[in-house]
């Protein structure tokens, strides 16, 4: 079997959860199913630099055109987007999310360009992987695609290991939270919610300051009365953020809008309670291991923080459900997942 993959979004220096999520699928499928060959795809703009890194056994590097991608039995485009490929592949798309279709999170050029390209891919994939059934019901609802044809593969993170967490140093008065400083993530609000906590807390914000809204939350932060015990840390590097989530005592993750939320499953799998929001993809991917507030309410976020940090029993508890629930989510599984719908379309 030919298997040909849009690995674009895998070339980062800055990756983001797309590109984490194209690196596990693209590294993972040959390494548990070396049976088949790989053709890992790039757009010209990035098939220079894509050079710079050494491809797994089995699998080999390809340009990929609008209208052309090489021959194969199946096209995987990893970031809704597809391109118009005559009748040699069967299709499959994955859907991360698609709140820029349903909220003010950018500019409208960026969002009808969005929205036409999101329904290009939806019209052209035979088969949509979806991270979440959140997000398997907006692609089912705003783009009217057929619930037979989206099946929901949740995303895994890489978990440290019982001995590495049984090393780790003491815990600090750190709330961390991870992602970019923007209006979607809803930074704003927690720093308000931070404002009115005790003092001898620090809140850690690790992510790059880009995207819509980042101005007006970097012009609070400097104007905030607690502005020495906020850090902006910027884009961190995975081993700083695997440091962070072991020194953290609470992890804040009160994001307006997720497909999946890498983060909040990633703070579990380090041992940390997670606060989290009650809507979109983040009750169904936290289930009863997370605390889930009202994004939009600052005072309810401001008293579940209190509450964690006022009970040490508390936080342990959830540390515990934490590391359970952060068990049931694997890159190995996504991958795996991700080969049975391949076969599941090439048997049809």
């Amino acid at each position: 079997m030919r298997i040909a993959l849009d690995a674009t979004y895998s070339v980062s220096s800055q990756p983001t959860g797309v590109a984490v999520y194209s690196r596990e699928i693209l590294w993972g499928l040959p390494r548990r199913h070396p049976s088949a060959r790989y053709y890992f795809c790039y757009r010209p703009h990035r098939l220079l630099r894509s050079l710079e890194a050494f491809l797994p056994r089995g699998a080999a590097r390809r340009p990929l055109f609008e209208t052309w991608a090489p021959a194969a039995n199946i096209f995987h485009g990893l970031n809704q987007r597809v391109p118009r490929l005559a009748g040699r592949h069967r299709v499959v798309t994955t859907f991360h999310d698609l709140f820029v279709m349903t909220s003010d999170y950018s500019t409208l050029e960026f969002r009808t360009r969005f929205t036409a390209q999101a329904r290009e891919a939806a019209n052209r994939s035979d088969l949509i992987l979806t991270v979440s059934s959140f997000t398997a019901s907006q692609v089912t609802g705003l783009l009217g695609v057929e619930r037979s044809r989206v099946r929901v593969i949740h995303h895994g993170v890489s978990h440290p290991g019982r001995k590495r967490l049984s090393e780790l140093p003491a815990r600090q008065p750190w709330i961390l939270s991870v992602g970019a400083i923007q209006k979607r993530k809803n930074t704003g609000r927690l720093i308000r919610a931070f404002e009115g906590l005790p003092a001898g807390w620090r809140l850690v914000l690790a992510g790059a300051p880009t995207g819509f809204g980042s101005a007006e939350i970097l012009e609070q932060i400097a104007a905030s009365p607690r502005r020495r015990e906020i850090d902006v840390l910027g884009y961190v590097s995975p081993q700083r953020l695997e440091a962070l989530y072991g020194q953290a005592a609470i992890f804040a993750f009160p994001s307006l809008d997720e497909g999946f939320g890498i983060p909040a499953i990633e703070a579990m799998a380090w041992g940390l309670p997670v606060v989290t929001s009650n809507r979109s993809a983040l009750p169904e991917v936290t289930g009863e291991a997370a605390f889930h507030i009202d994004p939009e309410d600052v005072e309810e976020l401001r008293f579940t923080l209190r509450t964690l940090m006022e009970q040490p029993t508390l936080r342990e508890t959830m540390v515990r459900r934490g590391l359970k629930h952060a068990e049931e989510f694997t890159w190995d599984r996504a991958v795996d997942q991700t080969w049975t719908a391949y076969h599941e379309l090439l048997d049809r």
